[in-house]
């Protein structure tokens, strides 16, 4: 299995965190849209690294999609083909009160930038003339002097990131693979986002092995019980930010957990962060991330993922993870299942 972690987005950490990452023998690194630039920490790690590359994710609503595509194309040609654009929709506050964007629904908006992102490469790449016009985009002008032709290493997949059923339906629809959501669990990926992705295929015409699907899942692992207490303890105070989301609720119900959504929205609305990771169980931190030293956590992961996808993306959030502990965990994620 391939395995991809978060590269830091700190711009005086970038290149440090890069060779750091690059020695656990990591398949891939990918940046988060936080409190720093997606793109910009991707550009040192192109020039300083082999491993493959992505946005996980960049927030595409309010984004021009020529804006996604030229930064997209030039990640490609500077790291040698070796770059996946990976898109996401995020929730209506966010676009709104804090990018100051514009909220429609989300699903079909970003199946227009993936289209239209898609366009603009086919003119680049000599196939057609561009001549885009969608509900929220329109894109007819690209005169020779914007245009940088044909990149020589091929434009680069666009991705999504999906949870719900109307947005992974969406990806598999118009989108060049699926990142699945890191709230999640067994259960839901099996009840829910499967049969959602088959429904897309079968509308687009495609079948699963057209289709890449990136696993992603919230890892608290260490190799002692201190350790192992830190590593939940950070990934509840996650857990406890996604679930406040109303938009995550799906997860939640299909583990008869819902009740306590509205009750975490609420306390996180007065900033009473303290009071909402109380709530989180170790139950629900087992289900939804994995738990364990390096080797049981791969164990997990195989099992959470098996048939379903060949690649994870590794999150180790709110706690300081050992990178001895992340080497492990990518040696056993890279080793034959035993099992097998």
């Amino acid at each position: 299995m391939k395995v991809h972690v978060q590269v830091t987005g700190t711009p005086e950490k970038v290149a440090a965190d890069v060779r750091d990452l690059v020695a656990t023998g990591a398949d891939g690194l990918f940046t988060f849209e936080g409190p720093h630039d997606v793109f910009f920490p991707l550009v040192v790690a192109a020039g300083s690294c082999d491993r493959e590359l992505m946005t996980n994710v960049a927030i595409a609503g309010p984004r021009s999609p020529l804006h996604l595509a030229h930064a997209a194309y030039d990640l490609q040609s500077y790291s040698g083909g070796r770059f996946r654009l990976g898109l996401g929709s995020q929730i209506r506050v966010h676009i709104e009160k804090r990018y100051g964007g514009r909220w429609d629904r989300p699903a079909a908006r970003l199946a227009e930038t993936v289209t239209a992102i898609k366009a603009i490469f086919a003119a680049w790449e000599g196939q057609r003339r561009l001549d885009f016009r969608g509900e929220y985009f329109t894109h007819t002008l690209m005169p020779p002097n914007f245009d940088p032709g044909p990149n020589p290493f091929g434009p680069p997949p666009v991705l999504m990131g999906a949870l719900g059923p109307i947005m992974t339906r969406t990806a598999a629809e118009v989108a060049d693979g699926l990142l699945v959501m890191p709230f999640n669990s067994a259960r839901h990926l099996a009840e829910r986002t499967v049969p959602a992705v088959a429904e897309g295929l079968r509308s687009s015409g495609r079948d699963v092995g057209d289709f890449p699907i990136v696993g992603q899942v919230m890892v608290a692992t260490g190799r002692t019980a201190a350790d192992r207490a830190a590593a939940i303890d950070g990934v509840a105070t996650l857990i406890a930010f996604y679930a406040s989301t109303p938009a995550y609720r799906p997860v939640l119900e299909v583990h008869e957990w819902s009740s306590l959504q509205p009750e975490l929205n609420r306390l996180s609305k007065t900033g009473c962060f303290a009071e909402m990771h109380a709530l989180i169980t170790d139950e629900m931190v087992s289900t939804l991330a994995v738990v364990g030293t390096p080797e049981d956590c791969a164990h997990q992961i195989r099992d959470r993922f098996a048939g379903l996808s060949s690649e994870v993306c590794c999150y180790f959030p709110g706690y300081p993870v050992r990178r001895a502990d992340i080497t492990d965990l990518v040696t056993a994620l890279h080793a034959p299942d035993p099992r097998l």
